[in-house]
This record gives C-alpha cells, structure tokens and sequence, in this order.
C-alpha cells in the first residue's frame, strides 16, 4: 500500500472520529443541538469531495451496525429507522452535494460555503420527508409546516453558525496545509 493511500484511510479515520466526537456535544438550548453537521463540513471541507464523503459514509455504516456515534450516544438500525434517521442518511447527501459542488465549480471560497448550505438543505429536506412518513406511521398524519416547525427551523441559526465555524477552520487548515493528502 502507497504512503499516499495510508494517509487517505487514516485522515478518513480520523475523521469519522472527530464526527462522532462532534454528534456527543450537546449544546443546551431552547431545543438542544450537536455538531455533528459541523463534523460533516470539516470533514468535506478539509479531506475534499472523496475522502470526506467515504468518511460521512463509514460515520454512517459505523452508526447504523451499532456503534454508539450517533447523538446521545446510540447506535444500530433502530437509530436510523427512526424519525430522526433521515437527517442522519441526509448526511452522505450533503457530503456528496458539497462534493458536486466541488467537482463542478472548484475549490473556491464561495463554492465552499454554497455546498454546504445547498447540502445542509439537501439533509433538512431528505430528514424531514423521512420524519413524517416515519412519524405519520407511527403516530399519526403530521403537517409540513410543524415538521419544519420541530425539526428545522430551531436549528437555521446553529446551522448557519457551524457553517461559518466550518469554513473558516477549512480554510484555516488549508492555509496551513496540516493535511496532506
């Protein structure tokens, strides 16, 4: 194996790691939230399009066979059968939107920012649809408008935050070139 792929699996590592660290902080609000959706820009932002899409992906399978990386420290299909597992899935689409972004527009600045915001809508709309037909089965028929309500609209102003947080740190790391892949 080349030095070059050591370091790709190792940076993926690392990687997952650090967004499984970033899903057990829990930030105590009105409505509590964590940073995995930071760990998931970092993780793009800084490995690139690939690596940081292979790391979101293993963070998920990791997850899903029963690891405990998620929120709260769970694990396993349950997680991600239930009503909040399409945010969780919706992660792999805005690794993979940021890495179109990427692909199609360059490594830019504002391209950057764009993916993620692009992607963090891919995430709330893939999550949400997952969340009413989850809830809907469970529970009973949900509007839109209070889906969105409970599962999107407290966290816009956190999510804006940890993408501001995120670019900067991908730039900063970038600057610096920490990360040699």
């Amino acid at each position: 194996m080349t030095s070059k792929k050591i370091r790709s699996i190792t940076y993926c590592g690392l990687f997952i790691a650090l967004i499984a660290v970033c899903s057990w902080i829990s930030i105590p609000a009105t409505v509590p939230f964590t940073l995995q959706t930071f760990g998931v820009f970092a993780a793009v932002g800084i490995l690139g399009g690939k690596l940081g899409t292979i790391a979101v992906t293993g963070y998920v399978i990791l997850g899903a066979i029963g690891v405990p990386v998620f929120a709260g420290f769970s694990g396993g299909m349950g997680a991600i059968a239930g009503t909040s597992g399409g945010y969780i899935i919706g992660f792999i689409f805005t690794a993979l939107t940021m890495w179109l972004f990427e692909k199609l527009l360059g490594k830019k600045f504002w391209v950057l920012i764009l993916s993620m915001v692009i992607g963090l809508i891919v995430c709330y709309a893939f999550g949400t649809v997952w969340f009413m037909i989850v809830y809907t089965n469970n529970t009973g028929a949900v509007g839109l408008g209070t889906v969105l309500g409970w599962c999107v609209t407290p966290f816009l102003i956190p999510d804006a935050v940890k993408i501001v947080c995120a670019t900067i740190i991908t730039n900063r790391v970038k600057k610096l070139q920490v990360v040699k892949l």
